[in-house]
């Protein structure tokens, strides 16, 4: 059986998730950025016996790659992720500079995440769906079988992504939210990028962006 597990890490506070299934693991969006961060995260595997075998990434923002050179120093891994946020994964080390954060350059993807792609751990199915508009190759994760969705920076409790970063952009990040969330049924529960979990009837109903 899956689980997701979160840790808050870096100066922007980004939700980085553990999916594992009791051995293997999907990290997914690693924001650990200084030593205390990567040592809690490597002893938190350690102590439960668990192996990442991929990294995947929901959008390149800065906050969401922190990690990425140590994750691929640590345990061989390179992101997988839409090719349409290349160019942000790129940028991140000169994003750092900008908000004073030290952000060491990402390896490169070996292949992109698509549209529609399946991803699995050990027998359990991620669906990928493609939700742009806070991020140009903004996806989430969708496991049908559990009932959640790891999604990044789309959809938070009572809030949605920001869009005025390059790329950003509101009619899309709503019709992402209205076509490609909802539909999952109200019952999901949705993992955000930042802030607590939710569902998607709760923010169906209350969230005051999309009442």
């Amino acid at each position: 059986m899956l689980k997701v597990v979160p840790f808050t890490f870096n100066p922007f506070q980004e939700n980085t998730y553990v999916l594992h299934n009791g051995s293997e693991a999907i990290l997914i969006d690693p924001g650990c950025w200084n030593d205390a961060e990567e040592r809690k995260l490597d002893s938190w595997l350690d102590d439960n016996g668990i192996t990442p075998v991929r990294l995947v990434l929901t959008h390149a923002h800065i906050d969401h790659v922190l990690g990425c050179a140590w994750v691929h120093e640590r345990f061989g891994l390179v992101p997988e992720m839409h090719k349409n946020d290349l160019s942000l994964l790129k940028m991140a080390p000169r994003q750092g500079e900008l908000y004073g954060v030290r952000c060491e350059p990402s390896p490169l993807p070996e292949h992109f995440i698509e549209e529609g792609d399946l991803i699995d751990l050990g027998g359990e199915l991620l669906k990928v769906l493609f939700v742009p508009g806070h991020a140009p190759g903004h996806i989430a994760l969708f496991s049908e079988a559990h009932r959640f969705v790891i999604a990044g920076d789309v959809l938070f409790q009572d809030s949605i992504g920001r869009t005025d970063l390059p790329g950003g952009d509101m009619d899309t990040l709503l019709r992402s939210i209205r076509e490609q969330l909802f539909p999952l049924g109200d019952d999901v529960t949705v993992y955000s990028g930042h802030g607590p979990s939710t569902t998607v009837g709760r923010e169906r109903q209350k969230n005051p962006f999309l009442r």
